[in-house]
């Protein structure tokens, strides 16, 4: 059983939009910047089941500016993340997009660099 699917055994989610609250215009506006869109495109085409950290993505930034980008994504309710320890992992919240804007994960996913 993958440990997303355990769910018992899970830090809870860091706080995040409800499905009925997500917003079409915060999505876009939070997946205008290239490298939000890279980071959800990254998770939804190479991540396997389970939440992946800032650090499994080797982007060569600044930990504040991912810190603000991850946050973004969270807030805009693209991302979940969950607090492990000292460090937060991210996966995205297919389901819950999916239901709300049918398509859009598969655009992102599509989206050539």
């Amino acid at each position: 059983m993958s440990p997303r699917a355990a769910g018992a055994d899970l830090p809870a989610p860091l706080p995040e939009p409800a499905v009925e609250n997500l917003r079409l215009e915060t999505v876009f506006g939070a997946l205008s910047d290239p490298l939000r869109l890279e980071i959800v495109r990254r998770l939804l085409l190479e991540s396997e089941d389970f939440d992946h950290t800032c650090g499994w993505f080797g982007f060569d930034r600044p930990k504040s500016s991912l810190t603000h980008h991850f946050r973004a994504l969270r807030d805009a309710g693209l991302l979940r993340q969950r607090q492990y320890g000292l460090e937060r992992r991210s996966h995205v919240r297919v389901d819950d997009l999916n239901a709300r804007f049918p398509g859009l994960l598969d655009l992102v996913a599509a989206w050539k660099p």
